[in-house]
């Protein structure tokens, strides 16, 4: 059974360098994906499904929710590893309903937690902007994409609060400090979730 690890945040919250770094610690054992890597190569692959996928991010258009989620649900399935950290996932309520639904079509796949990076606005917008803060056209782009982010966060959080998966991670220090909460805390539902023998790899 492949064991899922959704990791959310705002732009600027550094959730893609922290599961790229906790993947890379853990190679033999936790694989990483996000969205947009995941629709890129797709498209590189100059596969059917691919080459749908480019006839929409070619015209600047969003990639439909359903190929977007073959697309996710394909790799998951298919990765390497039996422990899938997948950053940037849901974004929406839309998102969330149909990885919901799939996840209960498939028990090939559990869904074990959904790890939110906070930082607050300030500083997400000091990280994404850095010195062109103020910019208007820069500005204005990351004014959406946080709009975009937070106007379906409350309900993300609330519904996977419900079934006791969202789990809270403070943004604002280190990347050593985040990590490694981050790290530890994975290690610690998986090895509650395996038996003795199947823990040695993370330990």
């Amino acid at each position: 059974m492949k064991k899922l690890f959704l990791i959310i945040g705002a732009p600027g919250s550094g959730k893609t360098t922290d599961a790229q770094i906790i993947a890379a610690r853990n190679s033999d054992v936790i694989v990483h994906y996000s969205t947009g890597d995941l629709l890129r190569e797709e498209v590189a692959s100059g596969s059917v499904r691919g080459q749908l996928i480019d006839s929409f991010i070619s015209k600047g258009l969003i990639v439909p929710i359903e190929i977007a989620i073959e697309t996710i649900t394909s790799a998951i399935k298919n990765a390497p590893s039996d422990i899938v950290l997948f950053d940037g996932y849901p974004r929406s309520h839309e998102q969330m309903n149909e990885l919901t639904k799939f996840l209960a079509a498939d028990e090939s796949v559990k869904l074990m937690s959904v790890i939110e990076v906070e930082v607050s606005e300030e500083v997400a917008q000091d990280r994404v902007l850095g010195r062109a803060r103020g910019a208007d056209d820069k500005t204005e782009v990351f004014n959406n994409r946080m709009k975009v982010y937070s106007e379906p966060l409350a309900d993300i959080q609330s519904f996977y609060e419900a079934k006791n998966l969202l789990k809270k991670i403070n943004g604002e220090r280190t990347i050593d400090e985040i990590v490694d909460e981050m790290e530890l805390y994975i290690k610690n539902i998986i090895y509650d979730g395996l038996p003795a023998e199947g823990n040695s790899a993370l330990a």
